[in-house]
């Protein structure tokens, strides 16, 4: 289902993207390349990179290598697209991945990304102990996800823009109202901050942190392999 769904949704992923957090989703993956902190001696995995937008904020930052990896050919296709268009190939791999067997070698990178794909993960446990294991000691795993929101106010509605409005959209700017409501459902069913929390250090990261965005709408979560 998840990869029909992005089959269906690669092309116009982007648009989308802008209309499901009215443009939000910009300013917080800005926020969350910062903490990366892109440095040359650095290498990146960015995991479910779609198309790119963190892998292009990396390099752009001064990092070092990256690979753009995503399980979903289609989705990798157009962030090939945009990297061409963009001269952003210097430094960078396209890898078709599963983030839940990573097929690259234990401590060999220096940061582990993913943004707004562990929701889509089926085993989300599996992918952080995956992303621990990649990393060097000393290295920083960092989610940006969908979460719970914290402002009562907002709660009823994002709830009604979720599961109203925006399959609505899907099927006025995508053809496809049925994949966008399985986003806002798949929002839904994400863990809430603390569990994600939680779920990490089971996976062996320290120092866990995560900071909510836009009162919780979005969150990030910061582990590291000690």
């Amino acid at each position: 289902m998840v990869r029909q769904v992005f089959d269906s949704v690669a092309g116009k992923y982007d648009v989308m993207n802008d209309v499901m957090s009215l443009g939000i989703h910009r300013a917080w993956k800005k926020i969350f390349v910062t903490e990366l902190g892109p440095h040359p001696d650095l290498r990146l995995l960015d995991l479910a990179g779609g198309t790119g937008d963190i892998s292009f904020g990396w390099l752009r930052g001064g990092g070092g290598p990256a690979i753009l990896s995503d399980i979903n050919v289609s989705m990798l296709a157009v962030g090939r697209d945009r990297a061409l268009s963009r001269g952003l190939v210097s430094g960078l791999n396209f890898v078709a991945v599963d983030a839940e067997a990573i097929p690259i070698a234990d401590c060999s990178v220096d940061r582990v990304s993913i943004a707004f794909g562990l929701r889509n993960c089926t085993d989300k446990l599996q992918v952080l102990r995956e992303a621990r294991r990649v990393l060097r000691p000393g290295g920083r795993f960092l989610c940006l996800e969908f979460s719970r929101v914290q402002v009562a106010a907002l709660a009823p509605v994002y709830d009604a823009w979720s599961f109203q409005v925006l399959p609505r959209m899907g099927a006025a700017i995508a053809g496809d109202r049925e994949s966008y409501q399985y986003l806002a459902e798949s929002i839904r069913m994400f863990p809430d901050q603390e569990t994600l929390a939680e779920m990490m250090r089971e996976a062996g990261l320290e120092r866990v942190t995560y900071q909510n965005l836009s009162g919780g709408i979005a969150a990030i979560h910061s582990g590291w392999r000690i």
